[in-house]
């Protein structure tokens, strides 16, 4: 997302990640994850951390990967302001056959790059939403 918004030219966006769980805390991307990324020109160094509910306060908009995730972020959202900003990756994607991003976790390295292009399609209209809220 960060390339894409640089690639486009828009500046002034935070773009952060996190967890619902706890399971990676501290941890470093998975390395077939960061081996993917490497290959597409991306660095990811950072370290997993939570996502709490001081993050609906902060972020303007909140992405979900999949319908659980989504689950858990709507559990923490105490009003419908902050239900409002929390959607689903995939809905920026008008091509996308399922609204979830897939889980590489057990599958094969190629899984890994199927789900680097399923964010990446989904990324170019997410940043196409962001350019709209900026004006």
């Amino acid at each position: 997302m960060r390339r894409q918004l640089e690639d486009a030219g828009v500046g002034e966006v935070t773009v952060d990640s996190a967890g619902t769980g706890d399971w990676h805390l501290g941890e470093l991307p998975d390395p077939r994850t960061r081996e993917t990324a490497r290959r597409r020109g991306l660095e990811l160094d950072h370290r997993a951390q939570r996502f709490g509910p001081e993050d609906l306060a902060r972020f303007e908009l909140v992405i979900a990967m999949d319908r659980n995730n989504l689950r858990d972020l709507h559990a923490m959202a105490t009003t419908d302001a902050a239900r409002a900003k929390i959607v689903l990756l995939r809905s920026f994607d008008p091509a996308a056959s399922s609204p979830d991003v897939p889980d590489p976790y057990y599958g094969k390295p190629a899984d890994f790059d199927l789900v680097f292009d399923v964010c990446e399609a989904a990324c170019r209209g997410l940043v196409e939403h962001v350019r709209g809220l900026a004006r």
